[in-house]
């Protein structure tokens, strides 16, 4: 078409549009044991008064992009976007990652999560009044999924939705909502059949997050952080324009989300490792003496040839959604190996540090990886927990049978002594 540029063109008025409005980056010195910060970007835990001064600062980057035809390159041009091809945005990312930009993590699940699903399955008015705003940084988006009753089995959920006239009412309560505190709009599954198997009856809607009947409470977590929130609805009338997809085929609008989720999950941990640098795991052997010690060695090299496998796996991932490739159940398999290495790196500078991590000394580089240690056992959850993503590589991948259930019908005091339970198709 005549209005595409070639790469070539693309790439220099993406420049040109960096060069005017951001700093490059300093040239990244070769990581040193004892220099710098003591800690890794992943164990910082969110102020929630700094959050705010950061996402004025990010909201002012995104709209200055989007102003630029930069907000969303391969969206439609109806909504703001350009309709180039992905080829277009992996080059304004790479680009972009040489430059100082405020933090755009704010807009993750809005931007990775959310509006896809909106663009997917939302009636074209509420596409034409949020997508833009949310690719402009306008809006920020959250994800209103999990329950106290129904994490990775989200079909479990009990939250809510009944019928009045043009609108729906929700009463319910949904946990461990990342950035619901700083979001607009919410993405929402809510039980609108209880009569219909759990899979069905449920229906998907897009909420205003900043209504008085939809309250915030923040959850600190172990770590020390409160990152996620518990959100309450009370008597919350969304209108049936903002429904998304059919009634009661929210399973469907779900599984769109989920996708989205575990690619952004999967291909975010910096190869596996969670935002570590193995560099930093090599010079950490070298100033505890280490270097020769087998079984130290023989597991350092396990997690950088994970750390390895996970990079490539997930660009190979994102290159075919980037290409327009609908999200599969591979998207699983990248989320466990996330999980995986995060969890071998947590084991091996627990071997490495001994008791230097249980007390803070003011040691350089030991007490600071307490707070990922304590990270770890969330990720195993977060996205899906593993034992539910192995099920679905399983069955899904690999066309293992189904896990079998459990016979219902027959209670325990009814099974003959030295018996056992029927297993059944779940």
């Amino acid at each position: 078409m005549a209005d595409v540029p070639t790469l070539d063109q693309f790439r220099a008025d993406v420049l040109a549009f960096l060069e005017a409005n951001a700093k490059p980056k300093a040239e990244q010195k070769k990581f040193v044991w004892g220099q710098g910060p003591d800690h890794t970007s992943l164990l910082r835990e969110p102020d929630r008064d700094e959050e705010q001064t950061e996402i004025v600062e990010a909201k002012a980057w995104r709209a200055k992009r989007f102003d630029a035809g930069f907000g969303w390159i391969t969206g439609p041009k109806a909504f703001g976007g350009r309709e180039l091809p992905h080829a277009y945005d992996r080059v304004y990312s790479e680009l972009e990652s040489r430059f100082e930009v405020p933090n755009q993590a704010f807009f993750g699940i809005g931007l990775g999560m959310v509006a896809p699903t909106i663009n997917e399955h939302a009636h074209p008015d509420v596409k034409a009044a949020l997508l833009p705003k949310m690719f402009r940084g306008d809006l920020i988006g959250c994800q209103l999924f999990s329950e106290p009753g129904a994490g990775s089995d989200l079909a479990g959920l009990q939250c809510k939705a009944e019928r009045d006239g043009d609108e729906w009412v929700i009463n319910g309560q949904k946990v461990w909502t990342s950035g619901a505190h700083y979001s607009d709009v919410g993405e929402v599954v809510c039980r609108t059949d209880p009569n219909l198997p759990k899979h069905r009856g449920i229906t998907g809607f897009v909420v205003d997050m900043h209504d008085p009947n939809i309250e915030v409470r923040p959850l600190r977590q172990m770590s020390g952080g409160a990152a996620f929130n518990e959100v309450f609805f009370n008597d919350y009338r969304v209108p049936d324009v903002n429904r998304l997809g059919e009634v009661n085929d929210g399973w469907r609008v779900a599984l769109t989300t989920l996708m989205n989720e575990r690619a952004s999950i999967g291909s975010g941990g910096a190869g596996g490792g969670g935002n570590v640098s193995v560099n930093r795991l090599i010079e950490m052997v070298r100033h505890f003496g280490l270097v020769d010690d087998a079984v130290v060695r023989d597991e350092l090299m396990r997690i950088y040839t994970g750390s390895m496998v996970a990079r490539y796996s997930a660009q190979r991932m994102m290159d075919r959604v980037r290409a327009g490739q609908v999200p599969g159940p591979e998207m699983s398999a990248s989320k466990l190996a996330l999980t995986d290495n995060m969890r071998a790196i947590s084991s091996f500078v627990s071997r490495v540090l001994g008791p230097r991590i249980t007390a803070d000394t003011g040691e350089w580089g030991t007490y600071s990886w307490t707070g990922y240690l304590l990270t770890v056992p969330a990720m195993s959850i977060a996205g899906g927990s593993d034992e539910t993503l192995r099920n679905i590589v399983g069955e899904r991948v690999l066309g293992l049978p189904k896990e079998p259930g459990i016979d219902t019908t027959s209670a325990f005091r009814d099974i003959p002594k030295g018996g056992s339970l029927t297993a059944r198709p779940a």
